[in-house]
């Protein structure tokens, strides 16, 4: 019996003999299948591939996966006045990370913006404790290993106190999240998101697409209830999905902007 992963998008599933037939996230439109096919691996065969990247990304403790395989996302630990916060998840879990975030008072709870980074997140949460792992209600479909750890939480707001707030964008999926930091680490508020917004290549921009590899955009109506969902919120800084990918002061002007050039060009005829 093996917990396998999908080669393509990094999902681990729940124990099996065989691998599954399909990764349902891969055949959305959304993502895709590889190139060459429907392809598995373990988190054995993955650890003997790839170690993990661990640094500072703009001031947060950073992990990514050194090299290429699957979704180039990246986790942030966010020390924020309502506990740690793992930032997102990936499909490996090392020993020396799991020290890292020891050192640093450990994690209270995993916070994932949207199914397609959720990953090995059932074993991260094992790794840490067993610590709960948030995902919105819209998504539990999406969840390929169940587990008592992940918990669901409904609406377009939540508190986890202490100006630490999660937000239902919506737009790539419809419980896409993201979460809000009153102070951030620089004390000037930082919004970290998934792939809605997504923080451009330029990182003087943000872009709004139901799919990213496929490079389908959101329509208006998406576009305008993310824009409602968010107001109200101040931040200097956002934090994109992968290492780097970051509008580090002047963030909120840099969204509005976007938002204003999305809806323009969305709507004229």
């Amino acid at each position: 019996m093996q917990h396998h992963l999908c080669d393509t998008c990094g999902t681990q599933f729940a124990l099996s003999d065989a691998p599954p037939r399909a990764c349902p996230i891969c055949q959305d439109d959304r993502q895709y299948v590889g190139w060459s096919g429907q392809h598995w691996t373990t988190h054995e065969a993955l650890a003997a591939r790839f170690k993990l990247r661990i640094g500072e990304d703009d001031g947060l403790l950073a992990f990514a996966v050194a090299g290429s395989f699957a979704i180039p996302q990246r986790v942030l630990l966010l020390p924020t006045e309502a506990g740690n916060v793992l930032w997102e998840s990936l499909s490996l879990v090392t020993d020396e990370a799991v020290a890292a975030l020891r050192e640093r008072g450990g994690v209270d709870r995993i916070v994932i913006s949207h199914p397609h980074f959720y990953s090995s997140m059932v074993q991260w949460s094992e790794a840490l404790g067993g610590v709960p792992i948030l995902l919105h209600h819209n998504d539990r479909a999406w969840v390929q290993r169940p587990a008592r750890c992940i918990e669901h939480w409904q609406g377009d707001r939540l508190s986890l106190g202490a100006g630490v707030t999660l937000v239902r964008t919506g737009g790539h999926f419809p419980g896409s999240t993201a979460l809000h930091w009153a102070t951030g680490p620089r004390g000037g508020g930082a919004l970290f998101v998934g792939d809605s917004p997504q923080v451009a290549s330029n990182r003087r921009s943000v872009s709004f697409l139901y799919s990213s590899p496929n490079f389908v955009p959101l329509g208006p109506r998406e576009v305008m209830a993310m824009r409602e969902r968010l107001a109200g919120l101040a931040y200097d800084d956002v934090y994109g999905y992968s290492w780097g990918r970051n509008i580090i002061g002047g963030a909120q002007a840099a969204v509005e902007a976007s938002f204003d050039r999305h809806l323009q060009i969305m709507t004229t005829v």
